[in-house]
């Protein structure tokens, strides 16, 4: 039986009619490469997991893995001195090719990049079959069958779990907590700044990766903790101070001085989904904006942001957001293909998203022999030019850093991550 599509999945299906939509993981894996092997584990398990053939049908709203023998494309990429210079440059190309639909298609693709006694591992996918917690699982599972050693999933996957069927978009409880929140969301929206866009036609992403060592990281726990706030609330509020100085001229506006921020949420533990056994995509999200005054400093830029993400959780606003995807769906099916990339901007103006990722829980280190590194991307979609892809992996941070070229310079990208390694270091100093 089909499954339906959710109206997470409906809604990039539309995104992707304006730019790829996609999402790349990366795995670093401490063994020998051995190509006909690896690509044999994928082939094979992924007909095994069935998640092969797959049939998207827009007009019914169903979709389907029709199962079957598939080859995977598997991509070597040439390595350098610089790893995460080439992982970002294919993380980029990835993220600005489709995938193709000849009536079935496989929302797969896979490449290597070789290092002396290791590899790593990429995985690109086409978002609206799965949310990065299934990615990071089936990753796992299939590094952990070319190890030699046990399954991670359970056979059969659950390909069509109805958890979504709680959050419809008329859920009178969802939709009684959005009502109450609508007129402080829309007058905040109506407060914040627009993102300026050279040429709203020109999607095209760009991607840089770095990453915050194993001291820094130690010491934005401590000072999380000193704080008595959240490690997201830390990084939203990173994300806000670092940005500022690429939206200066909001100071000088007479009614958009805020800035707004996106938040994507897992909310597997919320629909009691068992990971495990199901293969799906189960995201909420919340927005917080905040004036951002340059004097201010990053404790009590994170206070205040933690003021706002205290209601949201404690309303479990994020988990109305298939209200917010469906009205949002439908107004921009109203305009004109042209309008279409430029609506999100003008009416829901985001400067910055974040997807926050603690790998720890979900791949456990086992030894020295064992580690691993891991990085992501995701695609930025037509609702804002820049997303963090923050990644902990054992006591180490990886950030993929996807923004649109026509939004931003590459020169104001590299002062941004120099800013945003500052702060951080301002705090590992407060201590």
């Amino acid at each position: 039986m089909p499954g339906k599509l959710n109206i997470f999945q409906k809604t990039m299906l539309q995104w992707d009619e304006m730019h790829p939509y996609n999402a790349v993981h990366v795995v670093r894996v401490p063994r020998v490469l051995d190509l006909p092997w690896l690509s044999h584990i994928i082939d094979s398990e992924m007909e095994q997991l069935c998640l092969t053939g797959l049939s998207i049908d827009k007009q019914r709203g169903v979709f389907e893995y029709r199962g079957g023998p598939v080859r995977n494309e598997l991509k070597r990429v040439e390595s350098g001195l610089n790893i995460r210079a080439v992982i970002g440059k294919e993380m980029e190309a990835q993220l600005n090719t489709s995938f193709v639909d000849h009536g079935m298609m496989n929302p797969f693709r896979f490449f290597v990049i070789r290092e002396e006694n290791a590899f790593y591992l990429g995985l690109v996918y086409f978002h609206v079959v799965a949310g990065a917690e299934s990615i990071i699982l089936l990753l796992k599972h299939l590094v952990s069958k070319y190890l030699g050693q046990g399954p991670v999933f359970s056979y059969p996957l659950n390909l069509y779990p109805d958890g979504y069927g709680k959050l419809t978009p008329w859920n009178s409880q969802l939709l009684l907590r959005k009502l109450f929140n609508f007129p402080s969301m829309a007058a905040n929206l109506k407060k914040s700044s627009k993102p300026r866009y050279q040429d709203f036609q020109d999607q095209r992403i760009s991607v840089s990766v770095f990453s915050l060592n194993p001291e820094n990281f130690q010491a934005l726990v401590r000072t999380a903790k000193r704080w008595s706030i959240t490690l997201n609330d830390f990084f939203l509020a990173l994300l806000l101070k670092s940005l500022s100085p690429l939206v200066s001229k909001r100071f000088s506006a007479k009614r958009r001085r805020l800035m707004t921020l996106g938040s994507i949420v897992n909310i597997r533990r919320d629909l009691g989904i068992d990971s495990l056994k199901t293969f799906g995509l189960f995201l909420g999200s919340f927005i917080v904006s905040h004036p951002v005054p340059d004097e201010i400093s990053i404790e009590r830029l994170a206070r205040e942001v933690q003021q706002q993400t205290l209601r949201i959780k404690e309303g479990k606003l994020y988990l109305g957001t298939p209200i917010d995807l469906w009205f949002g769906r439908i107004l921009v099916s109203l305009q004109s293909p042209d309008r279409r990339k430029k609506f999100y901007p003008k009416n829901y103006p985001l400067w910055g998203g974040m997807t926050n990722m603690n790998l720890n829980p979900l791949w456990e280190p086992r030894g020295s022999g064992q580690e691993i590194s891991y990085f992501r991307a995701v695609s930025t979609g037509p609702i804002t030019p820049l997303v963090l892809s923050i990644t902990t992996v054992k006591e180490s941070v990886n950030i993929g850093l996807s923004f649109k070229k026509t939004v931003f310079s590459e020169s104001e990208i590299e002062g941004f991550i120099s800013s945003f390694k500052n702060y951080v270091n301002q705090a590992e100093v407060q201590v």
